[in-house]
């Protein structure tokens, strides 16, 4: 337990920096005179209160993080923030007539911040602004992680936040550095994220959406989260140049910010260019694309310019895990939905705001399966895997191989219990697959026209658990399981 005191002094701290987000949407109610300012006021407050006190009286628990205690923050904050994030939701669901559980509850809490975009709201149209601006607000933080920015103002709290970074960035590789203090590393991302967020929002705001939805179709667009104010996602604007912009925007998101910052730095796009994993996750979500819109064309199911706008957009849309539909691909071939589907396993960068198993490690274990074969011909050639120039460590190609293994038996166990709980097998594997990938939208039942309503809370914590696996990149809740792991 003593051990776990600077872990629940931080804990305390950044609950309190959380609690004071819900200004966002107390604004917004206050603005749009709800009536329903009290439903943000109270948990706020209570939230700072809470966090303040805590904070205060451990003051005394300062060290300096050690891993296994940045991977017992970074998992405590992802598993007990949406459980706060989840009072406003339950509370106003009580006071729109529309009542949900704790579980539902929780569950569209996970969905925001780790930017999956899945719900168990229904008619979102009518549904209070506030509410709508929380939703979206949730993945807009999400988007880099809460703890990135955190780690911008440890600092300030007594602790360094080497240890917490390394275990919150997306990726098999964490050690590298872009500058030699974290919190200017943190603080550089988190400079490129807002650029980028107020280029996406001045760009929707131009083109013709409303400032409100602007913002909050920026925030979930940024993120990669998928979220909409409306029950038909992106569809609800109808308009070929908003989803060329989306389009843009998500394919900037899906790469990795760091590359982006160390640009900023040089002024100069060439090294970004260069890099592997960039070129991969470019060419897959454009070819991809391509793919579904020549084969929507072949089918006969649009003309060819219908066929590229909506398959390249809802392509894309999927595979970086966004998860904004502006047509019900069930309707299509299913060959298509499947496709887009199974490309948000891979189609992310290591780094961005997406999830999956992030385009490097993909790379990095096809070199090894080429190394493989090659050495069956050839059994004592040395061939080292490269990425980029450089020799690939084989305690990273270890990592991956063990993340892989936990990856399919997670998807496979998770998607049997759903199956177990009454749900038909296409819905339960794309849920859990969706899930998992923080994608949020799936087939069948959990498509495009469809969510997460009809699910049980047993079903929901199913899937509740699954986002925040793939959101924590499974590894750092399998190692929590080692009993080695509280040994001292």
């Amino acid at each position: 337990m003593q051990d776990f005191l600077p872990v629940l002094r931080l804990l305390c701290g950044l609950l309190g920096i959380f609690s004071a987000t819900l200004c966002v949407p107390l604004a917004t109610s206050i603005l749009g005179k709800e009536q329903l300012w009290a439903d943000y006021a109270l948990p706020m407050l209570i939230g700072m209160f809470a966090g303040a006190l805590g904070f205060y009286r451990l003051r005394h628990c300062r060290q300096e993080l050690q891993p296994r205690h940045g991977i017992m923050l970074v998992t405590s904050v992802w598993f007990l923030l949406p459980a706060f994030a989840a009072i406003p939701i339950w509370l106003i669901s009580h006071q729109i007539n529309a009542p949900i559980g704790i579980a539902p509850a929780y569950f569209e809490a996970v969905s925001g911040l780790s930017t999956s975009g899945a719900t168990v709201l229904t008619s979102l149209d009518t549904l209070p602004l506030s509410l709508n601006m929380w939703r979206t607000f949730m993945q807009w933080q999400g988007g880099m992680g809460i703890l990135i920015l955190a780690v911008a103002v440890l600092p300030m709290l007594g602790v360094g936040g080497s240890q917490v970074f390394k275990s919150e960035v997306a990726g098999p590789i964490k050690d590298t550095k872009l500058t030699p203090r974290i919190t200017q590393t943190a603080k550089g991302l988190w400079s490129v994220y807002l650029g980028l967020s107020i280029l996406c929002f001045l760009a929707y705001w131009v083109a013709g959406m409303p400032a409100v939805d602007a913002l909050m179709h920026m925030f979930t667009t940024v993120s990669l989260g998928g979220l909409s104010s409306y029950d038909s996602s992106f569809g609800h604007f109808d308009s070929a140049l908003l989803e060329t912009i989306s389009t843009l925007i998500m394919l900037i998101a899906s790469c990795n910010f760091a590359l982006y910052f160390v640009a900023m730095r040089k002024r100069s796009l060439r090294g970004f260019w260069r890099e592997a994993e960039v070129r991969a996750t470019i060419g897959t979500l454009v070819i991809g694309g391509l793919i579904i819109s020549l084969f929507l064309w072949w089918k006969n199911i649009y003309a060819l310019p219908e066929a590229l706008r909506y398959g390249m957009f809802n392509t894309i849309s999927l595979a970086t895990t966004t998860g904004y539909a502006t047509a019900d691909y069930m309707h299509w071939p299913i060959f298509a939905p499947m496709l887009m589907l199974l490309l948000s396993s891979v189609a992310s960068s290591a780094g961005s705001t997406g999830g999956g198993i992030k385009m490097i490690r993909a790379l990095i274990l096809l070199q090894q399966a080429k190394r493989e074969l090659i050495r069956l011909v050839h059994p004592r050639v040395m061939n080292p895997v490269r990425m980029n120039g450089d020799m690939v460590d084989n305690k990273v190609i270890f990592s991956i191989l063990a993340f892989i293994l936990f990856y399919t038996c997670s998807i496979i166990v998770l998607s049997m219990l759903l199956i177990m709980t009454g749900i038909e097998p296409v819905t339960a594997f794309s849920a859990i697959l969706a899930s998992i990938n923080c994608a949020g939208i799936g087939l069948a039942d959990v498509g495009p026209s469809g969510n997460y309503s009809f699910m049980t809370d047993f079903q929901l914590s199913i899937c509740s658990f699954a986002m925040l696996l793939g959101r924590l990149e499974i590894l750092s809740v399998m190692v929590l399981l080692l009993p080695s792991f509280w040994r001292r």
